[in-house]
């Protein structure tokens, strides 16, 4: 079963290998005779990976410790529904999952109206691009990576699923990550395919054609990401929701880069402005996450997520290497004859083309303070990773103007000047009033009366848009953008409260004993031990009092899998949670006599990410649309 698995794979390679250069050689001959069974080509691969992946999954649910993978990440006493997420836990498994996922969204797009109304030449071009890019995954996972290698004798048992990838989040986390990765490769040949063919004055702009895969591969890097925050928030036990981890941080330099794109494309869309940079840019946002995806498997950096170089770093620094290149000269050499210049600054174009390259920014010194140690080594011999203190310290100040912008755009003209003075002097009015308030009341640092501020600002724009003018209210492209931005506007008032006004204490408690933080008072009342099926467990039972009134009780536990012996222990955590200010407590340790250390903290206005991060990934479901062909296009059919 697993040798058929692999041949499978191997034969999905030379599906790759063979038709791809074939669409190579038809554009070298000006034809496209092949085409059609280049698309049947790309069903074949597409159905060979896809028994392949459920061969690993049978295998996987069924306890067939023969394979090495399953016995690596499984073990009989895990549940069912962990076993089946374990097809991403390791290297070889999310390799798979990350190919899959881009050999589902080619067939996607190919049933697509959007694909139907593309010129053969377009077509010819895009299909050598995405069979490239799916070979090399088949390659990496036919030569260095196999996810059906065997090992003898056969294990009696697995090694189990680390504790830490036990959570909902880290279930669908992943997963996520890799079908935004995936829908981005869509975006991206397309684009490629386009400027190198030399028709979007014939067919169309690209933008257009992959719009709603562009959105669905957006919503799910975001989904991705956000629940990757809430993981580390509720399973690692420190309190927080972002670290500036390496692997953490790759997964949102390609997020950054593909907002960015989003803003310059509403320009390209709008305007007929900016082809050559939305092709770089949407091209950039597949290669960094491919980037990612090296990050991640090449040992390159140290990090809690990474996997450690397992053959194919280098494999994929030469592929990011290539693709930039051929990016870089697809978008330089593609001209769009009727493009116009650019409006001026201070107008909707000039205010989205800063945010872009604002956000680009963000990406640029996250990817060069990610890789510190790296560059570190050519001038040291001791080379350091970056604290969190820089990131914050450097990046906190570019979202907040980040956050200024998406109060001033809306009031914008496309060609510059103000659209409504009164409206406009109505949102500045509530950005002084909400940071003098503030200050007022204590929050003083600069940058989050900034970020709140504009946050703040930004969302009653928004609500005054959507009551004085009918046609945003009409159209679903406005609803979905702009509860987008309502999303991101309340994920920066989350940050700007819960990350500098974080208060945090660890104390040691006897039975009995109490600790205060911050005008709560937090009683130790007892410590339990139990059992369960792959655990066993203490439990410390704290209550809670304001004023004297009790707000609940907290019940961190410290965990010791069977699994994975007495000398690594992992923490449960417990909050109370509110709107406002949450309580979260983690259990570090008990001794003899009952004594516990732990971990309390107040986290204000935490809940306040989650529910803008919900609504970040709810909205573009709003703003897809039916893609239909321009005028010029069906006169021309």
């Amino acid at each position: 079963m697993h040798l058929l698995a692999f041949l499978l794979l191997v034969a999905s390679l030379l599906f790759a290998v063979g038709f791809g250069s074939a669409a190579a050689l038809q554009i070298w001959q000006g034809r496209s005779t092949l085409l059609h069974w280049i698309e049947k080509a790309q069903m074949m691969i597409t159905t060979l990976i896809t028994v392949s992946s459920f061969i690993l999954l049978w295998a996987l649910v069924n306890f067939d410790f023969s394979n090495y993978y399953v016995s690596s990440y499984t073990s009989l006493d895990l549940p069912l529904f962990y076993r089946v997420t374990a097809f991403w836990a390791g290297q070889a498994g999310s390799l798979l999952f990350w190919a899959w996922s881009v050999a589902l969204c080619g067939i996607i797009f190919l049933y697509t109206n959007a694909y139907r109304a593309l010129s053969d030449g377009t077509k010819m071009w895009f299909w050598m691009l995405f069979l490239t890019f799916i070979g090399f995954f088949l390659f990496l996972l036919t030569s260095w990576s196999n996810p059906f290698a065997l090992i003898s004798p056969v294990p009696a048992d697995g090694n189990g699923l680390n504790p830490l990838l036990q959570n909902p989040g880290m279930i669908f986390h992943p997963p996520l990550l890799f079908l935004g990765y995936g829908g981005f490769t869509i975006p991206s040949c397309l684009a490629l395919a386009q400027a190198l063919n030399r028709s979007q004055h014939e067919e169309g702009s690209w933008t257009d054609a992959s719009r709603n895969m562009i959105l669905f591969a957006w919503l799910a890097l975001t989904a991705g990401i956000i629940l990757g925050c809430w993981w580390s928030y509720m399973e690692l036990g420190w309190g927080g929701y972002w670290a500036w981890d390496p692997v953490e941080n790759a997964s949102l330099i390609p997020w950054l880069v593909g907002t960015a794109f989003l803003h310059t494309s509403v320009i390209e869309s709008r305007r007929g402005k900016l082809h050559r940079t939305n092709t770089f840019l949407v091209a950039l946002t597949t290669i960094s996450a491919v980037f990612a995806t090296y990050l991640v498997r090449s040992g390159v950096v140290e990090s809690l997520h990474a996997f450690g170089d397992g053959g194919v770093g280098t494999p994929l620094l030469i592929f990011i290497i290539f693709f930039t290149v051929l990016s870089l000269f697809a978008a330089a050499t593609s001209k769009n004859p009727k493009a116009k210049p650019m409006a001026e600054l201070f107008s909707r174009e000039g205010m989205l083309l800063v945010a872009a390259w604002f956000l680009i920014a963000l990406g640029v010194i996250i990817l060069i303070a990610t890789m510190w140690p790296v560059f570190s080594k050519f001038f040291t011999n001791n080379p350091q990773g970056l604290e969190q203190d820089f990131y914050n310290k450097v990046c906190m100040p570019l979202a907040a103007i980040i956050s200024v912008l998406m109060m001033i755009c809306p009031w914008i003209k496309w060609n510059g000047g103000v659209k409504s003075g009164i409206m406009l002097g109505t949102v500045t009015g509530v950005f002084i009033a909400t940071g003098v308030g503030m200050y007022l009341a204590g929050y003083q640092i600069p940058v989050s009366i900034l970020a709140v501020g504009s946050a703040a600002a930004c969302i009653a724009g928004i609500v005054l848009m959507f009551t004085t003018d009918s046609s945003v209210r009409k159209s679903n492209r406005a609803i979905g953008a702009y509860g987008v931005h309502i999303g991101v506007a309340l994920i920066v008032i989350g940050i700007a409260f819960s990350g500098p006004y974080k208060k945090e204490i660890q104390t040691q408690l006897p039975r009995g004993g109490e600790a205060t933080l911050e005008g709560y008072t937090f009683k130790y009342n007892e410590l339990y031990e139990g059992e369960a099926t792959e655990y066993i467990f203490l439990q410390a039972e704290i209550d809670v009092f304001e004023d004297g009134k009790h707000l609940g009780t907290l019940e961190p536990q410290r965990r010791i899998y069977k699994k994975f012996g007495n000398n690594r222990t992992f923490a449960e955590v417990s909050i109370i949670p509110s709107l406002g200010e949450e309580l979260y407590s983690s259990l570090l340790g008990a001794d003899t006599k009952g004594n516990i250390t732990v971990t309390l903290s107040i986290e204000p206005m935490v809940n306040w990410f989650w529910i803008g991060g919900t609504l970040m990934c709810l909205f573009p479901f709003i703003g897809f649309t039916r893609f239909r062909k321009s005028k010029k296009e069906t006169d021309a059919a």
